[in-house]
């Protein structure tokens, strides 16, 4: 089994990261607070819908049989409005005036739309023969109560929003959202706005990793930066305590400011790992603090974005119960020729189009430097190659895993 010095493959460190998380705990809340929670109990409907007959357009409600033989002529008795049943019974050579969503009346069994109709005071020409069943939406068309409409794991869209609603449901268990604590390191970085000096440069990586939490259904504690001393590092990280998770930025790799590990091995640190044969992404840690989850990140931006996309991304997923954590990946053509890789597994940001024939192919940026933050931002994708993989040609297959976080699906 691998040291906690040794350099692990992707798989395993994601293998452990999963590991060392659990399905968070749950709570109720109303059904106008849902959109975007996380369904923690499956939801079965507390009616049918329709409750009853109804019809699904303006017109007549007839019996079929009347109206075989067309033209004829029926005598309306009556009015049936959404809202307001009519409670007599269609007779023989009769028809009631219905308009959509009302109730069917008793004896009839199916609807003219109006456009077929003459109407003569209350006698009604029909002119078009309808089959039983016409026009009308049986009771239980959309579901029955008691049936599961929804399962446990499902991110609430608003369209489930408006689902839940018509099954009459006013209160939802969902999972509670995991909160987050990021801590910036590092004397060079000043937050956006700042004064800045000669030698600083502007934090974006715990501003860009808040919001991708909160893309993936949890809380940000944004405790702001560390600067490269013992004291500050000690002070921020008290702003931890009661987080689901704790992620530090910078500092993880081993340069005589790095203190993240050098601190924590003092303050409760447990742990599990520090290095992954990744590109990029390498000085990653992993372990708990006190007995919290920590995951130090790398300090380059694309190197803290990468490794949430793939560890914190997969953190979120167990705590959430949305999946299990695994690299979802897929299969496209590749856009360009590449050279043989290297010993680390390598995650190339890229961009994906339909080529000529259709196929959906990844082209990888040809600067990958990890400090690239405009790069990132415009890649779709990143493009996964094996430790070692030949070169590789134009067209050949190879895997990615999207980028996108969010279903902006309506």
């Amino acid at each position: 089994m691998n040291t906690k010095s040794e350099m692990l493959s992707v798989a395993e460190a994601l293998a452990r990261v999963t590991g060392g998380f659990e399905l968070i705990a749950s709570e109720h809340i109303g059904l106008s607070e849902a959109l975007g929670r996380v369904l923690a109990e499956d939801v079965a409907a507390r009616l049918t819908q329709p409750p009853m007959a109804v019809s699904s357009m303006d017109g007549y409600a007839v019996r079929a049989a009347d109206v075989q033989t067309v033209p004829t002529m029926l005598t309306q008795i009556g009015e049936s409005q959404a809202g307001g049943r009519f409670e007599g019974t269609v007779g023989v050579g009769e028809c009631a005036r219905i308009f959509t969503g009302a109730p069917l009346p008793d004896g009839a069994d199916a609807v003219v739309i109006q456009e077929e109709t003459d109407v003569d005071g209350m006698q009604i020409s029909i002119n078009e023969n309808v089959s039983t069943g016409a026009d009308i939406r049986p009771a239980g068309l959309d579901f029955r109560t008691g049936d599961v409409l929804l399962r446990a794991g499902k991110v609430l869209s608003p369209r489930d929003i408006g689902l839940v609603a018509s099954m009459n449901v006013p209160w939802l268990c969902v999972r509670r959202r995991p909160r987050v604590a990021f801590i910036a390191t590092g004397d060079e970085i000043v937050m956006p706005g700042d004064p800045i000096g000669a030698d600083q440069i502007i934090s974006s990586n715990s501003l860009a990793l808040c919001a991708f939490v909160r893309v993936l259904g949890g809380t940000p504690v944004n405790l702001g930066i560390a600067r490269d001393t013992k004291a500050s590092l000690r002070k921020t990280l008290a702003g931890a305590k009661g987080a689901d998770v704790l992620v530090t930025i910078g500092g993880a790799s081993v340069g005589d400011y790095d203190l993240v590990r050098r601190v924590l091995g003092t303050e409760g640190l447990d742990l599990n790992f520090y290095r992954v044969a990744m590109r990029p992404g390498k000085p990653l840690i992993f372990g708990t603090w006190n007995g919290i989850p920590l995951l130090g990140l790398p300090g380059n931006p694309v190197s803290a974005g990468v490794t949430s996309a793939i560890f914190l991304r997969a953190a979120m997923e167990v705590m959430l119960g949305t999946g299990n954590g695994a690299l979802r990946t897929e299969t496209v053509r590749l856009g360009c020729d590449l050279p043989q890789n290297g010993i680390r597994q390598d995650f190339m940001r890229a961009t994906l189009r339909h080529d000529a024939d259709g196929q959906l192919c990844a082209t990888p940026f040809k600067q990958q430097d990890s400090a690239m933050m405009a790069r990132f931002a415009a890649a779709d994708c990143l493009l996964i190659r094996a430790p070692g993989a030949p070169e590789a040609k134009a067209g050949d297959l190879v895997l990615i895993t999207r980028l996108e976080t969010s279903n902006s699906m309506f």
